[in-house]
């Protein structure tokens, strides 16, 4: 895909924005990003909200595992999402196995949040001439693990 995405982009006028169909994870952003795209859909931050799996700036969280049960801790410390600012992992898990509704909006609401500070950070990097730090720094925190 990365490749392609070079290849691609290379080919499109650079005046005009560059789209980018169906990705993906916050690292295929970022690298997509370097490759000289401007805009992306993605289903799978909501996908996965459903699913129990949430992105963090710590990696992945499958919120179900067991380990979570009597985590006090917010989400993502580093996030300020609704969901972070006002739920423990442990109750996020709680809702998740008991398969309450609330669960998935409550996950949805935090991976579109990660999603949307993703690309403001990536916004506010290009515009302050500080976009290959920031790549090298999420590359190594987004390494697409589960954390």
């Amino acid at each position: 895909m990365r490749k392609m995405t070079e290849v691609s982009t290379a080919e499109l006028p650079a005046n005009k924005p560059r789209y980018l169909m169906g990705v993906g994870t916050p690292l295929d952003i970022v690298e997509s990003v370097a490759r000289g795209v401007d805009m992306f859909d993605c289903v799978l931050p909501t996908r996965n909200a459903r699913n129990g799996t949430l992105f963090t700036s710590q990696g992945r969280i499958a919120i179900k595992n067991r380990r979570y049960a009597d985590d006090p801790d917010p989400l993502d410390p580093e996030c300020r999402c609704y969901t972070c600012a006002n739920f423990s992992r442990a109750y996020l898990r709680h809702l998740f196995v008991a398969r309450e509704m609330t669960a998935k909006t409550l996950n949805t609401i935090h991976n579109l949040g990660f999603y949307l500070d993703l690309m403001r950070r990536l916004r506010s990097a290009i515009e302050e001439d500080r976009f290959p730090a920031l790549r090298a720094e999420l590359s190594e925190q987004l390494d697409n693990s589960s954390a």
